[in-house]
């Protein structure tokens, strides 16, 4: 079992930005792929960027490319969420998630929910207008 547990979250100026962290209790980090995705209220759950196992590889969100970053350190079982020039409509739940049957690693397979086995409780980010 593999908790995840996310933070940096908070409230923000539209334009603003924020870093948020997942910090992982495994091992086996490095095994795994990890994936940050966002919920607004009465919106479905929705991807907005992963990470493969050694960082070498990212997908994002068309929206939030260039103003978004993943990456992740494997010495430190954390994997980050660097996001710049925050829009108020990205106000949501932003939920970390880790998978280690991730295959292939691809657009349709990343971005889907459903692939990922385990899930953090979320961090509230709130951007003003």
């Amino acid at each position: 079992q593999v908790q995840l547990v996310e933070s940096g979250g908070g409230l923000v100026q539209a334009g603003g930005s924020l870093r948020l962290s997942c910090a992982a209790s495994t091992r086996a980090f490095s095994n795994y792929a990890m994936a940050w995705f966002r919920q607004a209220p009465g919106k479905e759950r929705e991807f907005v960027a992963a990470i493969n196992w050694s960082g070498g590889s990212t997908y994002y969100l068309d929206s939030v490319k260039g103003r978004f970053t993943i990456s992740r350190d494997n010495a430190k079982n954390t994997v980050y969420l660097q996001m710049n020039s925050l829009k108020p409509e990205e106000t949501a739940v932003y939920y970390c998630a880790a998978s280690l049957l991730l295959r292939p690693w691809d657009r349709v397979v990343v971005t889907r929910a459903g692939g990922y086995n385990y899930w953090g409780q979320g961090t509230q980010v709130t951007v003003s207008s």
